[in-house]
């Protein structure tokens, strides 16, 4: 599976998800640019800072392909128990973030006729996890965004779809409430987490012209879990 000659942009690449991502997309021959705010990535990147997205933009030029890796877990908690400083800052990333990304970097790819666009969501965005209702809403909230740009670039080359992943040993999990991990792996017919690299190669086969005809789908990588 050969890729066309762009650059690749992926958000939280320094570590988890994205470097995994950054590793499959490079073996593939892609040049890409990992942007993270964590040591480690090519370009240092706040993603709910509408000036840092524009100017690593304006750094890096147009690219083909984007995967919206970013995120946070946010509390772990009750609803009832929330500040709304919480819940709006597990927003401002998973979703905002998302949101800036896509809104800078479409533009480029309509204008050369293709490109794929993937955001991380979770399974928690259709099942929702008890204690994080930040979390769960914001990546229903991405899935949305994905359903609404994948209808409006449909017919421009540039094809925009999201991932689903269950619980998957990353970095990002490592301050996760052990009884949700928990939970989560009691609902998984494969009774294992998943690891970051074959969620990458689920996002590399959505990043490849091999997808042609699939756009503002949610594709589950869950051990099973989603049956739906």
């Amino acid at each position: 599976m050969s890729y066309p000659d762009v650059t690749a942009l992926v958000t939280g690449g320094a570590s988890g998800i994205g470097a995994a991502t950054a590793a499959r997309l490079r073996a593939a021959g892609l040049r890409v640019v990992t942007a993270d705010l964590a040591p480690g990535a090519d370009e240092k990147l706040d993603v709910i800072d509408p000036a840092s997205v524009d100017a690593l933009r304006d750094a890096i030029g147009p690219v083909g392909i984007l995967v919206n890796s970013a995120g946070v877990v946010g509390p772990s908690r009750p609803l009832i128990d929330l500040d709304l400083d919480e819940w709006q800052a597990t927003f401002r990333v998973n979703v905002d973030g998302t949101f800036l990304l896509c809104r800078a970097f479409a533009p480029g790819m309509v204008a050369a006729g293709w490109g794929r666009i993937v955001n991380l969501a979770s399974i928690a965005a259709k099942d929702g996890n008890p204690t994080q209702s930040a979390y769960s809403a914001s990546k229903a909230a991405v899935i949305g965004l994905t359903k609404s740009l994948g209808k409006e670039l449909a017919t421009t080359g540039v094809l925009v779809n999201a991932v689903a992943p269950a619980a998957v040993e990353t970095p990002m999990n490592a301050d996760t409430d052990p009884a949700i991990l928990a939970r989560s792996q009691s609902l998984t017919p494969m009774g294992r987490f998943g690891r970051a690299e074959e969620v990458a190669e689920l996002v590399a086969w959505l990043c490849s012209p091999a997808v042609s005809f699939s756009t503002g789908a949610v594709y589950d990588i869950s051990g099973g879990r989603a049956t739906y």
